[in-house]
C-alpha cells in the first residue's frame, strides 16, 4: 500500500484554490459586478438581482400603478425570477474558466440555452 502525504496533498489543493480565486478575481475585475436584470413588457417594471436573486433595485413607473399592487407583486416575483436565472447564468459563463462545471451547477449556477426567452442578447466575460 503507497503512503499518502496529507502535507503534499493539501499543499496542492491549496494552491489550486489560490489559483482559481486569483483567476476569477481577475475576470471580475475586467467584466465588474454581475447583476441580473429584466424588464416587464412594457419597460414599466425593471428588476436587478445579485447572483443568487438578493433583490439589488427595483424601478417601478409611475404608469404600472395603475395595475394595482397585487399584480405589480405578481410582475416582481417573476421578474426577479428571470432577472436570478440571468446573473446564474452570467455566473456561471464568468467562473466556467476556472471552476468546475459541476461545482456551479451546486452552487445554483447554470447556463442559460440560447433560445431560451430569459437568455440575454450579450455575452458576459465570454
Amino acid at each position: 500500500m503507497a503512503d499518502f502525504d496529507m502535507d503534499l496533498a493539501s499543499a496542492r489543493i491549496t494552491e489550486a484554490a489560490a489559483r482559481a480565486e486569483s483567476d476569477a478575481s481577475a475576470r471580475f475585475e475586467r467584466s465588474g459586478p454581475v447583476v441580473g436584470q429584466a424588464c416587464s413588457s412594457d419597460e414599466t417594471i425593471e428588476v436587478r438581482v445579485a447572483p443568487g436573486g438578493l433583490l439589488t433595485s427595483v424601478s417601478i413607473h409611475r404608469s404600472a400603478l395603475r395595475h394595482g399592487s397585487a399584480v405589480i407583486a405578481d410582475q416582481i416575483l417573476e421578474l426577479a425570477q428571470r432577472a436570478t436565472r440571468r446573473a446564474g447564468d452570467k455566473m456561471y459563463h464568468a467562473l466556467a474558466p476556472v471552476v468546475a462545471a459541476a461545482q456551479l451547477e451546486v452552487l445554483g449556477y447554470q447556463p442559460i440555452p440560447d433560445d431560451d426567452p430569459d437568455a440575454d442578447t450579450y455575452s458576459y466575460g465570454r
